[in-house]
Formats: C-alpha cells, structure tokens, sequence
C-alpha cells in the first residue's frame, strides 16, 4: 500500500513540475509586454517634462506636468464652479452608463433578432443605416428639441452614439455562426427557440462582447458633445468651460480623467469577457 502510494506521488512530481514550468513561461512572455507599456508611458512623461521645461511649447497649449498635478490637485480639493471633482465624474459617468445600458438591452436582442430573422432585417436596416454615420451634433439639436436641455437629450444621444456598432456587430456575428453547428441541433430535434438560445447566442458572445467596447468608445468620444449644450455638470463640460478661459491646465486634467476612466471600463468588460467567454480568439 505504501508502496502504492510513494509510485503516485512520484507520478504526481513532474505533473506539479510542468505545470509549475508552464506558469514560469507564462509569466515571462508577460513580462516583456508590460514592462513595454511602462516604458511607453515613462517616455511620453519624460518628454512631456522636457519640452515644457525647457519652453519648445507655449504653456498655453501644453502645460508641465507640475502645473496639471497642481490643478487637478485644486479641483480635487475646491470643485470647480461650484461642483466637486467626483460630483463632475459622477455626473458623466451617470449619463454614460444609462445610455449604455439601455444600448445593451435594446442593440442585443434587435441585432440577434435581425442577423436571424431577414424582415426583421429589412425592416431595421434601414433605420440604422440612415443615422449611422451622421455625426451626432447634426441630431442632437432634434433631441433638444423634443426632450428638452436636461439628461434626456444628453443619454438619448449616447444611445444612439451606442446602438449602432452594437446592433451592427450582432447581425454579423449571427451570420458567422457555422451552419453545422444548427443543422446538428436541428437533427436532433432542437427547436428554433432551442437553437437560438444554445447554439447561437453562445456563438455570438465573443463578438457581442467586442462590439461592446466599441460602441463604449463611441458613446465615450459622444459625451463632450452631449454636455455641450445647457450642461452645469459633467467632465465633458469641465474640459469645454475651461477652454474658454484658456486653462489649458484643467483641461489635460479633464483629458486625463477621461482617458482613465474609459481605460477602467474598457477593462471591466474584458475582464467579464476573459470569465464568462473563455473560448473566444481559440
């Protein structure tokens, strides 16, 4: 028996070895990469400090990074115009992800829909393709006139900015779903019903999950544009109400925050991809 025993634990010893040896190599082509992206960064504030210290570029149009420490330090402590740093987030943030969501809710299901029913198809396409690619500020006025200068002319244009590469994505993905797979089930006495929800919308996810950080970007580069009009609150405004006044130094700091927050949510998404859509890019 304990002879048994020890010949297991033998069997077991280079199993815990490869695998320990795999988890080294994985780390190690990492490692390259990140340590890339910090050098990438580290360059780009190195030469942000040196051109500005040495005067090649006026500080108003690019401030030192001292100077945007120094504002962002002030908002963050001050406000700015009566609002504080995180209510002027907040605020975006809010319109951003409504508009969002309710993108989600609606793009998904009329995508998946489309890409497997044709007069579905035929009937929605032509909608979306006719506002597709007209920039958003040549319809944001109708929405201001008709929902008025408060959030709801503001997430209705987000959501528009949202729907489409969604919506887009998800009739595409639906015609790349491998005929084989819904024959089999088919087969096998599947019903259509039965084949939407286990074979293609399992089939889709990778793309849906995609063309979500898409339409995020969209909706993100959308926002200064939604705050432009009768907005008090919100980054997109800080930036746009500090260009007036030529403070170039608040608006790298709106810049930036921007840039972060979209970074973060970017990696939510793909985190959320990474767990529950494994297979996708194998």
């Amino acid at each position: 028996m304990k002879k048994a025993d020890t010949l297991t634990s033998d069997a077991l010893i280079p199993e815990q070895s490869t695998s320990a040896i795999a988890v080294k190599k994985r780390r190690k082509r990492i490692q390259p990469e990140k340590m890339i992206t910090v050098g990438t960064v580290a360059t780009i504030m190195v030469l942000w400090y040196v051109v500005t210290a040495l005067g090649l570029v006026s500080p108003m149009l690019l401030p030192s990074p001292l100077a945007v420490w120094t504002a962002f330090v002030e908002i963050l402590f001050n406000g700015y115009k009566g609002f504080s740093l995180l209510q002027h987030i907040g605020t975006s943030l809010w319109r951003l992800l409504s508009a969002f969501g309710l993108a989600i809710i609606a793009a998904i299901p009329l995508g998946l829909l489309s890409g497997y029913n044709t007069k579905i198809k035929a009937a929605l396409d032509p909608i979306i393709n006719f506002y597709r690619p007209l920039p958003p500020l040549a319809y944001y006025t109708l929405l201001v006139m008709g929902l008025g200068i408060a959030d709801a002319s503001k997430v209705a244009l987000l959501f528009l900015a949202a729907f489409a590469p969604i919506y887009v994505s998800c009739v595409s993905a639906v015609a790349k779903v491998n005929t084989d797979f819904i024959n089999s089930a088919k087969t096998v006495g599947a019903s259509q019903t039965q084949v939407f929800f286990h074979v293609i919308l399992p089939s889709c996810l990778p793309d849906i999950l995609t063309s979500l950080r898409t339409a995020l970007s969209v909706a993100y580069t959308t926002l200064v544009s939604a705050e432009m009009v009768a907005a008090m609150t919100g980054i997109g405004w800080l930036v746009l109400d500090a260009s007036n006044y030529l403070r170039s130094d608040i608006v790298f700091v709106g810049i930036i925050i921007m840039g972060i927050t979209g970074i973060l949510l970017d990696k939510i998404i793909v985190i959320i991809q990474n767990k529950f859509v494994p297979w996708a890019g194998k």
